[in-house]
């Protein structure tokens, strides 16, 4: 008998992408039919079976949620985990982590290991890669196949299930806001690509309260970065060519980076240049100087998260297509990186 291969070998032996894979071997219109053809031979052959998240899950509870995220290290992840983990172990739910590591691949991948039995929903923020490619025919495949998916984050409005955020435009705007009041105007942004949903509207809460303060938009100041793990050589580039006298940064990476590089330049912070950062982590409140954050209350919407998943479970046979997005507040807490 011929070894059983993985949707991920089979898309390395064709040359394909695992995507397309899973497309073709739902016969999807989207796909081929010399592909699809292809893909199907080579799977029979190989003795390829397709998880199939079975119809008896609803009498056949497993008690255990799966958590799909970008990265482990970054703190408002751990905390969300560590919220949804509160939640279920309350409800006698234990839970699954998985990382995407940003990929597409791995994220369907994942989706599809943990969907085989292992799991009764999942909760999830999307990669980057998802948000790029804007495909998410595996959230969709778990969905119609009765396994309720909760994201969190980084979400999608193209898919119809339940959602817990903050309000990322607001967030931003506020935190502007508030260096404006400080007498700042030169505020420079550093944020993510467009396609990452949360950069996306951060970005526009940023530019909303320059419009409302009469301020003219400088598009030279929003530096837009892709890869975060040398997100230096951007800052320092702006740090080398602007004259500025705040930062807005979505995330603690970005903030802590432009602290440092603006210190190595003799730029005191906050004397010269106020930060302030999202997030409201480990990195925040112990480095010098501390950070002026965003907290987004990662723990509530962990348990929110939880809470909503769980009860999407325990509906028993009652169908509820009404999906709700629930919004986290936010709280800037003042720290040494900004004037008193």
């Amino acid at each position: 008998m011929r070894r059983k291969v993985t949707l991920k070998q089979i898309a390395k032996e064709l040359d394909v992408s695992i995507s397309t894979v899973s497309k073709s071997l739902r016969d999807s219109p989207e796909i081929s039919e010399d592909t699809r053809l292809k893909v199907q031979a080579f799977a029979k052959l190989y003795n390829y079976k397709p998880n199939n998240i079975a119809l008896s899950l609803k009498n056949k509870k497993t008690k255990t949620i799966g958590i799909i995220i970008p990265e482990i290290v970054h703190h408002f992840f751990a905390t969300v985990i560590s919220g949804i983990e509160q939640v279920a172990n309350e409800c006698g739910y234990n839970v699954i982590v998985c990382l995407s590591d940003e990929s597409f691949d791995k994220e369907v991948i994942n989706m599809e290991m943990l969907a085989n039995g292992s799991t009764d929903g999942f909760i999830m923020s999307l990669s980057k890669e998802t948000q790029q490619k804007k495909d998410f025919h595996h959230l969709q495949e778990v969905i119609n196949q009765g396994m309720p998916v909760v994201l969190f984050d980084r979400i999608s409005n193209d898919i119809l299930c339940d959602k817990v955020i903050i309000d990322d435009q607001l967030a931003a705007y506020e935190a502007t806001n508030f260096l404006i009041s400080k007498g700042l105007k030169k505020i420079a942004l550093l944020t993510t690509v467009d396609y990452v949903s949360v950069g996306k509207l951060r970005t526009d809460g940023y530019l909303n309260v320059l419009h409302d303060h009469g301020i003219e938009v400088d598009e030279s100041l929003i530096i837009r970065i892709e890869d975060t793990e040398h997100c230096d050589e951007k800052i320092n580039e702006l740090l080398e060519n602007q004259s500025i006298d705040a930062i807005l940064a979505v995330n603690e990476l970005f903030a802590v980076t432009a602290i440092k590089l603006a210190m190595s330049k003799g730029i005191k912070i906050p004397e010269d240049l106020s930060v302030v950062a999202f997030t409201d982590g480990i990195i925040s409140k112990y480095s010098t100087p501390t950070i002026t954050t965003i907290s987004q209350n990662g723990i509530k919407m962990g348990r929110k998260a939880a809470e909503m998943l769980i009860k999407r479970l325990e509906l028993e046979d009652e169908e509820d297509e009404h999906y709700k997005t629930e919004i986290i507040e936010t709280n800037l807490i003042i720290r040494e990186s900004t004037k008193s």
